[in-house]
């Protein structure tokens, strides 16, 4: 059935959009590790499945979509971890501690929630305070083309839209000190924010670049 899941996700995917995965270098081959992400549609919570092939990976979503029976069912065979974002739940907290302990991949979105801006929004400490915990590696992958209205506006138009997902280099967090931890749990959070934007924001560079490039072969002056 994952299987199944999983062919059906790609191809609604290849339908509705034209998706450009890149950085399968910066990941590591095996072990535990942190993959956190920008957060723009609803569209971003299956696509880690679409770009890799491996099921030790349990995603973190927020608890209302766990009242979608669709959701339920997927959560079931793709390790949907549904976390309160407002509340601290220490059993779902225990759960994904252990799931890491026993050498699975989380993956996060630090900013806990969709951004209607298109833009990076303030972070949550949760993906740092784990990664710190468990001493796992991080691995940032930006996100674009993913957004609701975008993508609902092209299929509007039966028109395919473009999404990206660009992992960046593994970078690792130092272990809490003693005193001061929740002014140094913000620090390290402050620091992802500043490393996922990079990775956010360079296919649209590398986008920009490209059209004036093609606009340069074709001979036109700037």
């Amino acid at each position: 059935m994952r299987d199944f899941i999983r062919w059906l996700i790609r191809l609604i995917f290849n339908l509705i959009a034209r998706v450009e995965v890149r950085g399968y270098e910066n990941l590591p081959k095996e072990g535990s590790f942190v993959i956190t992400t920008n957060h723009l549609g609803i569209v971003d919570v299956p696509i880690a499945f679409y770009a890799l092939d491996r099921w030790d990976m349990f995603v973190m979503i927020g608890e209302k979509w766990q009242n979608i029976g669709l959701f339920r069912w997927v959560g079931k065979y793709f390790n949907f971890v549904f976390i309160d974002r407002f509340n601290p739940d220490i059993k779902t907290l225990r759960r994904v501690i252990s799931l890491m302990q026993e050498n699975n991949i989380l993956v996060i979105a630090p900013e806990g929630t969709r951004s209607r801006t298109g833009s990076l929004i303030e972070a949550k400490p949760g993906a740092s305070y784990l990664a710190t915990k468990l001493n796992r590696p991080i691995v940032p992958v930006g996100i674009t083309g993913t957004e609701d209205q975008a993508l609902l506006a092209n299929l509007k138009k039966l028109r395919r839209g473009y999404i990206t997902v660009t992992a960046g280099p593994i970078f690792t967090l130092p272990p809490l000190p003693r005193e001061n931890r929740d002014e140094a749990l913000m620090q390290y959070t402050d620091e992802i924010t500043p490393t996922l934007f990079n990775w956010f924001k360079r296919p649209i560079q590398l986008k920009v670049e490209r059209f004036y490039f093609k606009l340069g072969k074709q001979g036109v002056n700037f």
